[in-house]
């Protein structure tokens, strides 16, 4: 079953899925927001539409562990969209967190190696950062196995 990836922002958030494997991260979209109902709606249709086991948000902590503004915003949107999952009957889905410390500084410096433009980085960054989450989840879920 694949993973979707959320890096939640307040203008967008950036999706990314895993391969049927597990073993790779590929984004997918990067989603305007428009009303953190609508918003998780959208996130929970392409959880169905990619038949989607394990929802993996990234946690935006601060350097040295603590809570953010930001963090307070993911958490309610984590919130939202689990009971979003419950009104409708969505089963079998989990909802789990990774740390994303550092991974939109990361998916910067990735796109300007590969020589992407000032304006489509800015189109791309959130997306790249969730493929950065992905990765590091399935990452670990790998060295899990081992």
């Amino acid at each position: 079953m694949r993973k979707i990836a959320l890096d939640v922002g307040d203008k967008t958030v950036g999706i990314a899925l895993s391969d049927a494997l597990g073993i790779t991260a590929q984004g997918l979209i990067t989603l305007e927001r428009v009303g953190i109902r609508k918003d998780t709606g959208k996130i929970l249709d392409l959880v169905k539409e990619y038949e989607c086991d394990t929802i993996v948000i990234g946690l935006p902590k601060k350097l040295d562990g603590s809570d953010s503004i930001q963090t307070e915003k993911v958490y309610e949107f984590r919130t939202m969209l689990e009971n979003k999952m419950r009104s409708t009957g969505m089963k079998g889905v989990d909802v789990v967190w990774q740390d994303e410390r550092l991974t939109t500084v990361m998916a910067e410096k990735v796109l300007i190696e590969a020589d992407v433009s000032r304006k489509k980085r800015k189109e791309v960054i959130d997306k790249q950062a969730a493929v950065l989450i992905m990765q590091g989840y399935l990452d670990t879920l790998s060295m899990k196995k081992d």
